[in-house]
């Protein structure tokens, strides 16, 4: 693809600095971008990257005066690179129809333009929705539904009845539908509750590589429209993730979790069963939520707390040892006035 940066400022609302008509092939970092590449700037950490450039142009959020090249001026650079980004993103590659060693279920219902790559193994009743793409290794449990222009890379496993939408990408390695961590003891024993119910994931999800999405004890565990996903998060059933909310890497969430939308949880957060996040609520990393997060509020620490105040706590972690110094030394010196002013009382009685 070939675009004029005219033409690429108008989609992202940018004003052009120069020559709008020079020609974009592709976008690159600043420091590996060559001819006919458009590239990007925020950060002024790299400002010298900026003025060595080779890029054929590149996005700023103001005219910038260490490049010498055309500029496309937005308000937001960082949407604007994501949207010049997919205009130049190669279409995932799809198959020519079923490959020889895939396995589809004669009962199973396949829309138009899918793509079932060799190895893919579709069950019994299954339906999948038009220009679905199913990569080597995916399995497809028994009445599962999967709706339209849906991209499951390989080694996916989505159980019997789970739920799919439209426009969800599902990265590899990801479990969907496993058994919810649920067990009853019986003495030393512990016997299994079992899990009858599914995973239900909305239109507009991705999911990131190697997720484990367990399904419900009963009724269903719910990813709700444009929530995202990095890799590596554990979601356990009966938790509810909320419309257009980021769950960030190595993130595990108990069960009957209820998460709002437009939360962040950052990486490595830890959230334990029964647990309310409130909307647009924010968890920084490694924090350990043990209660409720009140809608808009800013957490992190653990156990989790406001995160201003986590901050100064933070500051003094390292400060410790020299308090802990300090109060030995002070600990002495008040046994030694103590000690001097009972002398002196007796001294005085006598």
């Amino acid at each position: 693809m070939e675009l004029s940066l005219s033409k690429i400022a108008k989609m992202v609302d940018g004003k052009v600095i120069g020559n709008g008509g020079v020609m974009i092939t592709g976008m690159n970092s600043l420091d590996s971008a060559t001819t006919g590449e458009l590239s990007f700037f925020l950060n002024p950490r790299y400002k010298k990257s900026l003025r060595e450039s080779r890029a054929s142009a590149v996005i700023v959020p103001a005219e910038n005066d260490l490049f010498k090249g055309p500029q496309v001026v937005v308000s937001n650079p960082e949407l604007a690179y994501a949207r010049v980004a997919g205009l130049f993103l190669k279409p995932v590659p799809g198959y020519t129809g079923t490959g020889e060693r895939a396995c589809v279920h004669e009962s199973a219902h396949i829309g138009n333009d899918v793509s079932l790559y060799p190895g893919a193994y579709v069950g019994k009743d299954v339906a999948i929705g038009d220009h679905v793409i199913l990569f080597p290794g995916v399995f497809i449990g028994d009445r599962v539904r999967i709706g339209d222009r849906v991209v499951i890379y390989p080694n996916v496993t989505i159980l019997q009845d789970c739920l799919v939408g439209n426009d969800v990408i599902i990265n590899a390695g990801t479990v969907i539908g496993s058994d919810g961590f649920g067990y009853v003891r019986d003495g030393s024993a512990s016997v299994k509750i079992p899990q009858l119910g599914i995973v239900q994931i909305d239109d507009h999800v991705e999911i990131g590589a190697n997720n484990c999405i367990d399904r419900a004890a009963l009724g269903k565990t719910w990813i709700k429209r444009g929530v995202k996903t990095d890799n590596l998060v554990q979601v356990a059933h009966n938790v509810v993730i909320g419309e257009d909310t980021i769950v960030v890497s190595q993130t595990g969430i108990s069960g009957s979790v209820h998460v709002g939308r437009e939360v962040v949880l950052g990486g490595q957060v830890g959230i334990s069963d029964h647990v309310e996040i409130g909307d647009r609520a924010m968890v920084g990393s490694q924090s350990g939520i043990a209660k409720s997060i009140a809608p808009g509020d800013v957490v992190s620490g653990s156990p989790s707390m406001p995160h201003r105040l986590w901050l100064k706590t933070a500051a003094l972690i390292t400060r410790l040892p020299l308090f802990n110094e300090r109060l030995g030394k002070l600990e002495k010196k008040l046994e030694k006035l103590t000690a001097e002013v009972v002398k002196s009382s007796n001294n005085d009685k006598e």
